[in-house]
Formats: C-alpha cells, structure tokens, sequence
C-alpha cells in the first residue's frame, strides 16, 4: 500500500512540475537577449552590505554549505538578480523554497539546481551544453526566467511565481516563497 501512494505523490507531482508551459518564440528571443546583454554593478559598497547581511542569514538557514560556497551563491545573485532587475532577495526566498540551497538538487520532474530550472530551457534559451548544475549558470537562467514571468504578468508578482513553478494561478507555492521572503530576506 505505502509503494502505491509513494509511486501516485511522485506521479502527481512530475505531473505538476510538467505543467510548466515551454516558452512563444517571442519569449524565447527576449530571454536569449537579456542572457547575453552585459550587465555591470552600479554600486561596490551597497553590494558589499548586502553581502555581508544576507552571508549572516543564509550562514542561519543554510549552516551545512561551506562557507565559500554560500558566498559565492551571494555573489551570482546579487549579480544576475541586480542585472536582471529583480529582487536579489526575492531570488533567495524562490531558491530556498526551490531547493533549500543545494546546488545538485534534482526533482521528479528533472528540474535541476538551485533555481530548478528545467532541462527545455536549454533548447529554448539555445544552449543546449549550459550545465544546470553549475551555479551560475542555474542563477543566471532563473532571474532572467523570472524576470520575463514578471514582466508577461505585468509585475505581478504572485502570478510570475506561480509560472515560475508551473502552478499559475494556485496560491500554494507563491504563499511558501512570500514566508520565505518575509521570515529570512526581507530588508
């Protein structure tokens, strides 16, 4: 009996994860432009605080990764969120609730890495060699993914994270990374 409703959870939630709809043409070409646009810090020292208080909280949440690694996951969000246009904290509260910080995290549905991105975005964004697992690879595509769901929602944010997780339009998900949010990386 316990192998029949282990194998229908994980049947439901492949079936979940899939519903994530593959992206228009005119979706794909604006995230493959914003992937290779160049993208700079305006700001070293607002960066450097941020560092410095978001190492402290994910040191808190995240204790069993080393700590050059939780840096370097500071580092590629703040770069890629703040390039991308998004909240850097935001980013941290989706890779939480996505992941729970493991870079080799890997789902029924095969969504890959910190942000759980699906292997069709590498067709789709037109990098098929792109390892997901490579931290910043995996950040890049998130935030500009997200970006792009931001912005089809027209910022709505509640929206853009339920596309993000293939659950547009139920509350569970978008509730979970909003007390992520609130609880660990608010400002």
């Amino acid at each position: 009996m316990l192998k029949v409703m282990l194998l229908g959870f994980f049947c439901l939630a492949a079936n979940q994860a899939y519903a994530q709809q593959e992206p228009n043409k005119a979706f794909k070409q604006e995230l493959k432009t914003l992937l290779n646009a160049e993208h700079h810090f305006a700001d070293q020292y607002d960066a450097e605080v941020w560092m410095k208080d978001m190492s402290l909280r994910l040191g808190k949440r995240a204790p069993h990764i080393p700590e050059a690694e939780r840096l370097k996951i500071l580092s590629l969000v703040h770069k890629h969120a703040n390039a991308a246009g998004v909240d850097p904290q935001m980013v941290l509260a989706i890779m939480e609730v996505e992941s729970n910080f493991d870079r080799y995290a890997l789902s029924v549905a095969y969504a890959r890495g910190l942000m759980q991105i699906m292997p069709f975005w590498k067709k789709e964004i037109g990098q098929p060699e792109d390892d997901l697992f490579d931290m910043e690879t995996n950040i890049k595509y998130g935030c500009y993914i997200y970006k792009l769901y931001l912005k089809y929602e027209k910022g709505n944010t509640t929206l853009a994270l339920g596309r993000y997780n293939g659950s547009r339009g139920k509350m569970k998900y978008p509730k979970k990374v909003y007390r992520a949010l609130n609880k660990r990386w608010a400002l």
